[in-house]
Parts: C-alpha cells; sequence; structure tokens
C-alpha cells in the first residue's frame, strides 16, 4: 500500500486495489499541509476526535467525494445535523468493513469536544483505529492520546506491524510516552506524526529513536509530509 503523511495528524492510505483513506482530514488550514498534494479520489475517511485539527476538512471532502465516513457515535451524529451522509457511528471494540478494508476502533486517553458558533459541543470519547489490511497486515492509529495501559492488550490482540503514534507532546504525548507505547505494541515500525506544527510541539522523531535504541525490532521511520512511501 501506499502511505503518505499530510502533516499533523493527517494520513492518507492507498490500497494496491486503488481505494484511497484519510484519518483526521485537516487540509484548509493546516500549516504543514503540502501545498501540491491533491486528491483524486476518496472512499472513506476515520475520525478520532472531535477537534478541529482533526475534524475540519470532513464536510467538504464528504460534498466532493461523499465517502464512507467512520468515527465515535457522538461525531457522526452532529455530521449528519449538519448534512454529512453515508455515516457509521461506531464504538470502542467494534469493527466496520470500510470497502476492502476492516477497521476496528480502539481506545485512546485524551478529550473530544465540536467548537462550534463559540461554544464546546460534547463530541464522544477519542479513540483509535486498527485496520486490518486485505493481505492481513494491520496499522495501529493510536490518534491524540498518551500512553496507556492498554496498549499492550492492544499489541497482543491485534499484532500490529506498523504503528502511527503521535510524539509532539503538550496536546498528546511525547518522545517518551511513545518509547513506552512501542515497547508495549512492538511494531516493525513507527511513524511519528502531530510534531512540529506549531511551536510548542516538540517531540521529533530522533527523540523516539534514540529512546527505542533497545527496542531493534522497532525502526522509526520519519515521513515527510506529501512524499508517499511504500509498505
Amino acid at each position: 500500500m501506499e502511505i503518505t503523511w499530510l502533516g499533523h495528524g493527517t494520513m492518507q492510505f492507498k490500497l494496491d486495489s486503488g481505494e484511497v483513506y484519510l484519518l483526521d482530514p485537516w487540509l484548509e488550514g493546516n500549516p504543514a499541509y503540502p501545498a501540491n498534494h491533491s486528491l483524486a479520489r476518496l472512499d472513506g475517511i476515520l475520525i478520532t476526535h472531535g477537534h478541529f485539527d482533526h475534524l475540519t476538512s470532513v464536510q467538504a471532502l464528504a460534498a466532493r467525494f461523499a465517502p464512507e465516513i467512520v468515527a465515535i457515535y457522538e461525531v457522526c451524529h452532529w455530521l449528519g445535523h449538519k448534512g454529512v451522509g453515508k455515516l457509521t457511528g461506531m464504538n470502542k471494540g467494534g469493527t466496520v468493513q470500510l470497502g476492502p478494508l476492516r477497521v476496528t476502533m480502539t481506545h485512546a486517553v485524551h478529550s473530544s469536544g465540536i467548537e462550534e458558533d463559540g461554544r464546546m459541543i460534547y463530541g464522544g470519547e477519542a479513540a483509535g483505529y486498527v485496520l486490518h489490511l486485505p493481505d492481513g497486515r494491520r496499522i495501529y492509529c493510536s490518534g491524540d492520546t498518551t500512553v496507556f495501559s492498554d496498549m499492550q492488550i492492544i499489541g497482543q490482540l491485534y499484532r500490529p506491524q506498523l504503528a502511527v503514534l503521535p510524539i509532539g507532546g503538550l496536546y498528546t504525548m511525547g518522545p517518551a510516552e511513545a518509547a513506552l507505547a512501542c515497547k508495549m505494541l512492538r511494531p516493525a515500525k513507527v511513524i511519528p506524526t502531530h510534531f512540529g506544527t506549531f511551536p510548542p510541539l516538540t517531540g521529533r522523531p530522533e527523540q523516539l529513536a534514540e529512546l527505542i535504541s533497545d527496542l531493534p525490532e522497532t525502526e522509526v521511520w520519519t515521513l515527510e509530509p506529501g512524499k508517499p512511501v511504500q509498505w
């Protein structure tokens, strides 16, 4: 499959069969979004929580592509009232089929509120996802979170070969917490995200790599926004 980091917490996954999925799309207003990136197809959107930097672009993308959208029940309820269709509201531990991709919702430790007209609306709980690819491989996308002990259960239950973890700090875990997450999950590769977008997000991939130098089976895979890689 082809994986493209689009800056901050936004990831694009393209299957060999052509389907394209976005995780937490934040395109307009994202200072790290690559200016030369364009979307010609979008089959599905996965939303981890209701904060603006993970939800802002969903309505425009839904109007343009009519993708299947998966999120925690409360976020889907809000989107439905905004006229967005093709919604699958679910909860943690559940699994849904999204075309050829199976998606399991996992726990995350983070807040989730939707900003609207100067007020904050309850957005359910934050979540993560395990992506089950048609070839049997699995990707764990933690969403915004700190490390938590149940990551060990996620590792044992789903055995993800690839993990996508935030490392910026302040609003999510930093490199130290992400290093412990890697030691519980034991993926072959980890992609750091949610760093460098704003000055307070100070965590860096090289810090994570140093902290897991005693974990040779896990490689820190640093991506450049807009530059696709094959996995």
